[in-house]
């Protein structure tokens, strides 16, 4: 089997190994493809087996490619690949339903956390001089604030939000939680609609996929119905949020911070108004990029593989 990785950089940058792609067949990997189509069209070529992260792959990219046999996406989210064309021409679409929970879950925190203590901001203060010229023996440009008996609420309850409620008890937290489709450990958390998950929580963490009626969840209503000087967390998906009213939220102090690893389009655009937001952390998507994450993807990624090879294909989305 030939097999092509069309963006294989993020996933790999250097610190893993493709040789278990290549025990599988010839392999090609170019670190970056862009979404252009006689570029993509002449990269996969005569491959079976195409794989990407976001290198997106159309009908008409399927037309023109009729040697493709397999489609292998290096991550959960699967929307860059028409699945409906792939199936009618019966390629199975492969995803890794989960592999990064942990580091997720790890993510949040540092988001919830930077937003409490603004320790990278200290620290800087303190390398510039301020603490070695400082009155007293400590100082703080910023609010300090103790999780332990403060109310999460999580917007979506699965694999990853169960994890973030876990560790949430470790810190003393009371948990809430709305999920449309709930198995609830009461242990860990609390159920709530929406509404009143909104006016609860002192912080909001989002952990749900994007649909349509989850897009632009967090906007001028659903803000206006928090606690003032709520802390908003979303290391899920950037267009959960509409950037403008997180934005004046933030300006007015409503929203007293905001934790972001994603926005609605990636790279950041240079007038996303979250930018010159004040108060807000912006981090480049890499709650999902440890190395330990990544080597799980590539390890179910070349398992799909073995199994559509063996006849028996896994991880089938389509």
């Amino acid at each position: 089997m030939k097999i092509v990785i069309l963006d294989g950089f993020t996933e790999n940058p250097g610190d893993l190994s493709w040789d278990g792609f290549r025990n599988l067949g010839e392999l090609t990997v170019y670190d970056r493809t862009p979404d252009d189509f006689d570029t993509v069209v002449k990269r996969i070529g005569n491959n079976q087996a195409v794989i990407v992260n976001k290198v997106k792959i159309t009908k008409e990219i399927l037309d023109a490619c009729p040697n493709i046999e397999y489609i292998g996406v290096l991550a959960t989210g699967f929307n860059i690949v028409d699945t409906v064309a792939a199936a009618e021409r019966g390629i199975p679409v492969c995803n890794v339903p989960t592999y990064g929970t942990a580091a997720v879950a790890q993510f949040t925190f540092a988001l919830i956390l930077e937003c409490c203590h603004h320790v990278g901001r200290h620290s800087d203060a303190v390398k510039q001089g301020r603490w070695t010229n400082s009155k007293d023996f400590c100082f703080w440009d910023y609010p300090l604030t103790e999780l332990k008996g403060k109310t999460l609420g999580l917007v979506g309850y699965g694999r990853i939000g169960r994890t973030v409620g876990t560790i949430a008890n470790a810190f003393g937290m009371h948990v809430i939680v709305y999920d449309k489709i709930m198995s609830l450990d009461s242990e860990i958390a609390e159920y709530a609609d929406l509404a009143e998950l909104y006016s609860r929580a002192d912080i909001v963490s989002l952990h749900c996929p994007l649909f349509p009626e989850t897009r632009g969840i967090i906007n001028r209503e659903t803000i206006s119905k928090m606690k003032d000087g709520v802390i908003i967390i979303n290391n899920s998906r950037g267009p959960l949020v509409v950037e403008q009213d997180l934005a004046d939220a933030l300006n007015s102090g409503k929203v007293y911070a905001a934790g972001l690893d994603v926005v609605s389009s990636e790279p950041i655009s240079a007038d996303n108004p979250l930018l010159k937001a004040k108060n807000c952390l912006i981090t480049p998507h890499i709650s999902w990029a440890p190395r330990e994450s990544r080597q799980r993807i590539m390890d179910c990624t070349i398992e799909n593989i073995r199994a559509f090879q063996a006849g028996t294909p896994k991880n089938v989305i389509n």
